[in-house]
């Protein structure tokens, strides 16, 4: 017998059992006949079985000059067999052609950084530096912006990325440096968060908080078919959100939804601060070319300049109709034919509407055809009385007579969602969801708010 069988017989010696059958051993379980794992020496396999296999036997010493075939099993072992077990060498040597083989195949560890190494990375990342995050894709483009999905490597969060470019601007355009003074000041849940700032000679990067999707592409994922319970939570979101600017004399002017932003867990938050403005006098002359066209409001149409914060309310009850209906309101492709629109669905206005409007200029030029105001009932029949209600507050002529933010919050139609609603911190925003007999199949982006194809969930509390 070879250096090598001799220390595969002893090896197959140490192992105890309680069986005197031999036990095939094939490099994992011995109890098992799995696939073969050889036990290699010398580039040889060595055992009983074939290439592959040893037969481990109970421990006692096989009889014969070797480990061939002629081996004798038995079954009890003896105090010779015990005393050469416990008298193995402790340093079994491998041949060092095998040594120098795992040595190769091994491959290496990579070696710890040392301390000055470690902050010399860190350093390379933080606040205000472009190297902090990843781009992943390409959200959007617009006329002189490029927003990204992309990943913090500080936090490993996901961010938007608002890219402004600065080739053909001395310096930053004015709608980025009132969009970043604006809400460095503005901390509440319902608007979006504004992580990071970036200024490189070529752009400035704003870094906000990452949301899944906004209030448009929403309305699409649900067929245009939004539960009227969702239409109500969305709703406050937005008042509450629109009421904390308001509350700190800003306005938003390009409400829509594009620019309310939805994440998975039912959060609605306003984007999009480019155009709005802080106001000192509520009589402040500014441009009419402010707000999309469709959740413009007439007075702004007619080419007044001097607004304030009834501007909004009339573009949240355009958002209101188009959350109920599924469909926009006034989708006029220009202002004339936006115009015809709204009088032909409110009427046309009078001076007992609208004191003033036969002075306009604009208005006379139209020289609209007069309509009778149609009931908002007959176009959006799935709002209650309440909601009719709300929704003629917030489409009136007349600007100053508009509800406003703070007043809608309180009014009646959001009376189901309970009291503490009023209660909640500005931090805080999220609705509970519901506790019993919840369909979540038919959830839309899975919200956790309630079914949107059917009522609310009985025993939901309305609860934040």
């Amino acid at each position: 017998m070879d250096k090598g069988e001799s220390l595969f017989c002893t090896a197959g010696k140490i192992q105890s059992g309680f069986s005197s059958e031999p036990i095939l051993y094939s490099g994992r379980n011995p109890v098992r006949k799995s696939s073969p794992a050889p036990l290699l020496h010398g580039g040889k396999c060595w055992g009983q079985g074939g290439p592959g296999h040893l037969w481990l036997s109970p421990p006692r010493w096989l009889e014969g000059p070797g480990c061939g075939s002629g081996c004798h099993l038995s079954s009890v072992p003896s105090l010779q067999d015990v005393s050469k077990r416990l008298s193995l060498p402790m340093d079994i040597r491998l041949p060092p052609e095998f040594l120098q083989k795992l040595q190769m195949e091994s491959p290496e560890l990579p070696k710890p950084l040392s301390r000055m190494s470690r902050r010399a990375s860190l350093s390379d990342i933080g606040f205000g530096k472009l190297e902090t995050y990843v781009k992943l894709d390409k959200l959007g483009e617009g006329t002189y912006a490029t927003v990204f999905k992309g990943r913090s490597k500080l936090t490993e969060n996901l961010v938007a990325l608002k890219e402004i470019r600065l080739e053909h601007e001395e310096g930053a355009p004015c709608t980025a440096i009132r969009e970043v003074s604006l809400l460095k000041n503005l901390k509440h849940a319902n608007i979006v968060t504004l992580h990071d700032i970036i200024h490189t000679e070529r752009s400035l990067t704003l870094v906000f908080e990452y949301l899944d999707n906004d209030l448009k592409q929403y309305l699409e994922n649900c067929g245009n078919l939004m539960s009227v319970h969702n239409v109500k939570i969305f709703m406050f979101q937005l008042l509450r959100g629109l009421a904390y600017c308001h509350g700190r004399k800003i306005l938003h002017r390009d409400l829509k939804p594009q620019n309310l932003l939805i994440n998975e867990r039912g959060e609605l938050k306003l984007a999009d601060f480019g155009l709005a403005r802080a106001k000192s006098v509520p009589t402040k002359t500014y441009s009419n070319e402010v707000v999309t066209l469709w959740y413009r409001p007439p007075d702004v149409l007619l080419g007044s300049t001097e607004y304030s914060t009834p501007i909004d309310m009339w573009g949240v009850g355009c958002i209101h109709y188009e959350m109920v209906t599924g469909r926009p309101m006034f989708p006029g492709s220009t202002v004339k034919e936006e115009l015809h629109l709204i009088f032909r669905l409110l009427g046309t206005p009078t001076e007992d509407t609208w004191p003033g409007i036969t002075s306009n200029e604009e208005f006379k030029a139209y020289n609209f055809t007069h309509y009778r105001a149609q009931p908002l009932i007959n176009h959006a029949p799935r709002l209650d009385s309440e909601g009719i209600d709300l929704l003629t507050n917030l489409l009136l002529y007349r600007a100053k007579g508009r509800i406003s933010a703070e007043a809608a919050l309180q009014h009646p139609y959001f009376k189901s969602l309970g009291e503490r609603v009023h209660l909640l911190p500005d931090s805080k925003c999220r609705l509970s969801p519901p506790k019993k007999g919840q369909n979540k199949g038919s959830w839309c982006l899975q919200v956790p708010l309630c079914s949107l194809r059917g009522a609310p969930a009985a025993g939901w509390g309305g609860s934040l």
